[in-house]
C-alpha cells in the first residue's frame, strides 16, 4: 500500500511541472487572446462581446490575402524542407555507419546553437549587395556590378528552409531507424528497382515521421516571424507581421487577438487536411509510441 501511494506520488511530482507549464503557458494565454479577439470596442474604455473583429477582418482583403500567402509559402517551405530532409534522414539512420550517426546529427544541430536572429543576419551578410556572393560573382566576371539578392520570397524561403530543416529530420530519423532491412532487401529480391523499392516500402514506412515533421514544420513556418521580416523587407507580406502591427505598432489588442486566432484555426485546418488526405493520424504520426 505504501508502495502504490509512493508511485502516486511521483508520477503527480513528475506531471505537474509539465501541467503548469500547458496550463500557464499554453492553454491560458489561448484563453486569453480567444476573449480579446470577441470584445468590441464602444469608445473609451467601453466594450462589448461579439464577431465585428472577425467579420472587419473578412472585409479587409488585404488580411485575408496576407494570410492565404503565409500559408501557401509555409506549404512550399515544408515541401522543400522534406525534399532536403529525407535524403540526409535516411543516409544517417540507413547507410551511414554507427560511429558516424552521432557526429553526422550533431552537424544537424549546429545551427540551432545561434538564435534565429543571428542566422538571419547570417544570411543578410551573404546576400546583400555588399555581401560574399555578390562580390564573388564581380570576382569571377559573372556580374559588372553589385546584386542585391535580399528581399524577394526566394530569399525568405532559402532562410526558413534552413530554419527549420532541422525539425523534419529529427522524426525522419526516428521513424526510418525502426525500419527492418530486411523488408529493403526482401523488396530488391523480389525484383523491385531502386525506386520501386523506394516508393512502395521505405515511403509507405517512412509516413508517419513525413506527417509529424510536415506538422512540426508547416506550423513553425507560419508562425515565424524574425525571418520574413529580416530576409524579406516590405515585400515579406508575412501575416505575423501583420498580428504585431496590431499589437504594437496600433496598439489594437483586439484585432491582433483575432488575427492570433485566425492564423491559428487557419493552420489547424491546413493540417487536418493533410493528415486526411494521408490517411494519418495524431496518434500515429505525432504521438506514436
Amino acid at each position: 500500500m505504501a508502495r502504490s501511494d509512493a508511485g502516486k506520488l511521483s508520477l503527480i511530482l513528475l506531471f505537474t511541472p509539465f501541467a503548469l507549464w500547458l496550463v500557464l503557458l499554453i492553454l491560458l494565454p489561448q484563453i486569453g487572446i480567444g476573449y480579446l479577439s470577441l470584445r468590441e470596442k464602444l469608445g473609451p474604455g467601453e466594450y462589448t462581446f461579439g464577431f465585428a473583429n472577425y467579420v472587419d477582418f473578412i472585409r479587409e482583403p488585404i488580411y485575408w490575402n496576407t494570410l492565404l500567402r503565409t500559408a501557401w509559402m509555409s506549404i512550399l517551405v515544408t515541401i522543400l524542407a522534406l525534399f532536403v530532409g529525407f535524403p540526409v534522414a535516411y543516409y544517417i539512420a540507413k547507410i551511414a555507419r554507427q560511429r558516424s550517426r552521432a557526429a553526422l546529427f550533431l552537424m544537424c544541430l549546429i545551427p540551432l546553437w545561434v538564435s534565429d536572429l543571428v542566422r538571419a543576419f547570417g544570411w543578410i551578410v551573404l546576400l546583400r549587395e555588399t555581401g560574399l556572393i555578390s562580390g564573388f560573382l564581380q570576382w569571377i566576371g559573372l556580374i559588372n556590378g553589385p546584386v542585391e539578392l535580399l528581399y524577394s520570397d526566394l530569399t525568405v524561403v532559402i532562410g526558413l528552409v534552413y530554419t527549420v530543416v532541422l525539425f523534419m529530420i529529427v522524426p525522419l530519423v526516428s521513424t526510418l531507424d525502426g525500419m527492418d532491412d530486411a523488408m529493403i532487401e526482401a523488396g530488391y529480391n523480389l525484383g523491385g528497382s531502386r525506386f520501386t523499392v523506394f516508393r512502395r516500402i521505405v515511403v509507405p514506412y517512412a509516413m508517419p515521421g513525413i506527417v509529424a515533421g510536415c506538422i512540426i514544420v508547416f506550423m513553425l513556418t507560419a508562425g515565424s516571424y524574425l525571418t520574413p521580416i529580416l530576409l524579406g523587407g516590405k515585400n515579406s507580406m508575412w501575416f505575423t507581421e501583420q498580428i504585431y502591427e496590431q499589437f504594437v505598432t496600433r496598439y489594437n489588442w483586439e484585432s491582433g487577438a483575432t488575427f492570433g486566432v485566425l492564423l491559428l484555426a487557419f493552420t489547424s485546418l491546413v493540417v487536418w487536411l493533410g493528415l486526411r488526405l494521408t490517411g494519418q493520424s495524431l496518434a500515429s504520426t505525432v504521438a506514436k509510441d
